[in-house]
């Protein structure tokens, strides 16, 4: 291979001093997409792009879309006998939303029917407590500024909407399906130049109204990057309020009693303030409150009070924490026919080191009765019972050879049975994952999944996938690039990285803010561990991680460019000093630090990848990935980082620079997913020597 004639980019003599240190940045210029120079480097980006070697792209396009080919069901809510779900289909590039009765069931809402270009998501959905009518969100060309509607779910009729700026907002009924609290933005004359993204509240709103009419409930004068949870009880009586700055691991929390305060203006009690810990609240139809917390509890566990005295000096541990599982969720399962309650019980979901089990356990005390069978070691959502009780649950399941399924468990049987699958029957190649443990730099164990072809030996072409940030976990689940990969002869490796959730709050906390190095030490080390144990080479070893991934990677390339010989890197966070400028960043500082604060500064300059980005230096093959539509990381991270990478770039690989239009951080069509894995795929094999 030969250098490739990178598009000229000019390098401007930019630079700030920041608590004394100048820090250079001369691809500013590329922050904003409508300047003249902008548009015409990316259009040159564009053209090297297509005129790239992707070896077996066909082949690989192939067979993730057949995979992907299983379509899709999701966990049903349950509205007496209503049930709402969604399905995929083999054919359909979108889920459709169902309700079903019984033995019959219709679509509610088809994305392809309200859009026909296949760029509307369909974002969310809740239906009234009666299951009457329903709150949808929308959104178009991957932007995620949702936007409500309510239909009658009897007709189909939209009866309300759009009411814009409701991006991520929940929706929290009364009884009677007349009126709901939700969240939205400030319309943007409300707020400074800039901060539209921002400054959310809480409004009780009543359908059929205008929104000029919406009550404003809570929020005003609080932190502007500030997200609302707020929910309703069943019995239409408690009402409760989260508050947490950005993405912080903490919340407040506040109840109102709504048979004793009117529903437009609540007297909140505070439940927690200023502590930090995250909580949340269930109203149980025994009348109970019972506290979901990782209070003094990183791994979680779930106490119970009176709705009267929610503060933690009231909370009685019923599940207490657990030395190695980590707590994810609980159902209540109290059948309204039984008349002894002793026949009453507390489903729990737990994750040990990121694969699922479910417990059973006796409402009065807690004590451990029992455990649901699970259909492999994989990974469980949601358990979600009838609101209104009864002795079934149902979850999802999947691990990296099973597509999603949904089932279901009879406490009377002590059974669980299939609900559904997805539609599509695919032949899912033969794989085999093994979980290894590995040490990282400092000592500390850390869990890897590796999934390879039955009976594979040898060094083998490797991609090794991470994320290691927000506490998310990366747990076993099906991927149709992953199996694509594994089955053309390639081993696919998931680190669980410090900075996620599978080992619970302190897991996270340890690979944030100034820890946040532990997130790469892992990540070097699990690439290392692979190369010992035989698994690959350095000449055949890719990285690949997308959003705080994509960060991971290009940490990962500038820190350790001998040990991998390509990276992907999908809509990335790269420079750390001026991410909270653009996008969402604002609302990730309580994750990884501001520039503004001298210590913190300190965090991001050691590690920021646009910054340590060094001349006569031979980076891995990299491939950037964005989307222009992209609302939460803007794709100038990618630009201006691809720009330095080709100007820097001694060696004779590839730095190429993805582009994709109405298309965003999130959910897209099916068949954009297709390309856009099989273009990964594709470069990943020809620089790591899969032969496809």
């Amino acid at each position: 291979m030969t250098r490739l004639p990178y598009p000229p980019a000019r390098r401007d003599d930019i630079v700030d001093d920041l608590h004394g240190t100048p820090v250079p940045d001369p691809y500013r210029w590329l922050e904003d997409p409508d300047d003249p120079a902008t548009k015409e480097w990316l259009d040159a980006q564009d053209v090297l792009m297509r005129a790239a070697a992707l070896p077996g792209r066909e082949r690989f396009r192939d067979r993730v879309a057949e995979l992907l080919r299983s379509g899709s069901v999701g966990t049903p809510a349950w509205r007496g006998e209503r049930r709402f779900f969604t399905r995929r289909t083999p054919d359909q590039e979108h889920p459709v939303l169902y309700v079903g009765e019984g033995d019959a069931e219709r679509v509610l809402l088809d994305p392809m029917a309200l859009d026909p270009t296949g760029l509307t998501t369909l974002d969310s959905y809740q239906p009234d407590k009666e299951g009457s009518r329903l709150a949808y969100q929308i959104s178009v060309g991957g932007d995620e500024e949702s936007r409500l509607f309510v239909i009658d779910v009897a007709t189909g009729e939209v009866v309300e909407g759009p009411i814009d700026r409701c991006r991520y907002s929940p929706v929290a009924w009364l009884p009677g399906g007349e009126a709901f609290y939700y969240v939205r933005r400030l319309a943007p004359t409300e707020v400074p130049a800039g901060e539209e993204q921002f400054h959310r509240r809480v409004y009780l709103h009543r359908v059929g109204t205008s929104t000029d009419d919406d009550v404003m409930i809570f929020g005003q004068g609080l932190e502007k990057t500030n997200y609302y949870g707020v929910s309703v009880s069943r019995d239409g009586r408690w009402l409760s309020i989260s508050a947490s700055r950005g993405t912080a691991p903490r919340n407040d929390l506040w109840v109102a009693d709504l048979s004793a305060s009117p529903v437009d203006t609540p007297e909140l009690v505070t439940v927690q303030q200023d502590v930090d810990a995250q909580t949340g609240l269930h109203f149980g139809r025994d009348g109970r409150l019972y506290v979901f917390t990782d209070l003094d509890a990183p791994r979680g566990r779930v106490c119970v009070t009176s709705p009267e005295t929610p503060t933690r000096e009231h909370w009685r541990d019923l599940i207490p924490e657990d030395a190695e599982a980590v707590l994810t969720s609980f159902a209540i399962l109290d059948d309204s026919a039984e008349v002894d309650a002793a026949d009453h019980v507390l489903l729990v979901g737990w994750t040990r080191h990121a694969i699922s089990e479910v417990t059973i356990h006796a409402m009065d005390n807690g004590e451990r009765i029992g455990e649901v069978p699970l259909p492999g070691l994989g990974s469980v959502g949601a358990l979600i019972e009838r609101p209104e009780g009864g002795h079934e649950v149902w979850f999802s399941y999947t691990d990296n050879i099973t597509p999603t399924t949904v089932h279901r468990f009879d406490s009377k049987t002590g059974e669980t049975t299939l609900w559904e699958a997805p539609p599509g029957a695919v032949e899912v190649p033969e794989a085999h994952t093994e979980q290894v443990v590995y040490r990282s730099k400092d000592g500390t164990e850390v869990r890897m999944l590796v999934v390879s072809r039955q009976g594979d030996s040898g060094p083998r072409p490797t991609i090794l996938y991470g994320y290691g940030g927000f506490g998310i976990s990366m747990n076993p689940g099906f991927s149709a690039s992953a199996l694509a990969w594994v089955e053309a002869g390639g081993v696919y490796a998931v680190a669980q990285l410090r900075g996620g959730g599978e080992e619970g709050e302190q897991w996270h906390r340890d690979g944030m803010l100034a820890h946040k190095q532990n997130v790469f030490d892992d990540f070097h080390a699990a690439a290392e561990h692979l190369v010992t144990a035989g698994v690959t080479t350095p000449d055949r070893l890719a990285v690949s991680g997308g959003s705080n991934g994509g960060l991971l990677v290009g940490a990962a390339l500038t820190q350790r460019p001998d040990l991998y010989a390509a990276a992907v890197c999908s809509a990335p966070l790269l420079d750390m000093i001026r991410y909270e400028r653009f996008g969402l960043g604002a609302t990730w500082n309580v994750e990884y630090g501001s520039a503004e604060i001298a210590e913190e500064f300190g965090w991001l300059w050691g590690y920021s990848p646009y910054h340590h980005v060094r001349e006569g230096v031979t980076y891995p093959a990299t491939m950037f990935t964005v989307f222009a539509s992209d609302t939460r990381v803007h794709p100038l991270h990618a630009w201006k980082m691809a720009a330095a990478l080709q100007h820097a770039q001694s060696g004779d690989r590839p730095i190429l620079l993805r582009n994709e239009a109405e298309v965003g951080h999130g959910a897209r069509a099916v068949s954009r997913s297709v390309d856009l894995m099989a273009d990964q795929l594709a470069f990943i094999a020809g620089h790591t020597g899969l032969d496809v």
